[in-house]
């Protein structure tokens, strides 16, 4: 498993849904990228240049949401996860 550095989340990327409330079903190109996910890993923290460490917010396990178009994806077991600034977080549901 990946260990992200810093002030950095690896998050697993949640499936969206495949179909509308009215039933109609999406092809890949009318899909959006999804916005929230797991925290599968975190780093030890944003280092400030005084040498202090600021522990982060979140933690493994934790479902969050982070801004559209933030981090990098890569794919880890199958599945798609992303590497992003814990400061792209916006909001633990």
């Amino acid at each position: 498993m990946l260990k992200p550095l810093a002030d950095r989340v690896i998050i697993r990327l949640e499936a969206k849904e495949e179909k509308t409330k009215s039933g109609i079903f999406l092809p890949d190109t009318a899909k959006e990228k999804p916005q929230e996910g797991v925290v599968v890993a975190v780093g030890a923290g944003k280092v400030y240049d005084n040498g202090q460490r600021v522990a982060p917010e979140v933690k493994v396990g934790d479902t969050v949401m982070f801004a559209k178009y933030a981090g990098s994806e890569l794919e880890i077991d199958g599945a798609t996860h992303l590497i992003i600034s814990e400061r792209d977080i916006l909001a633990v549901l």
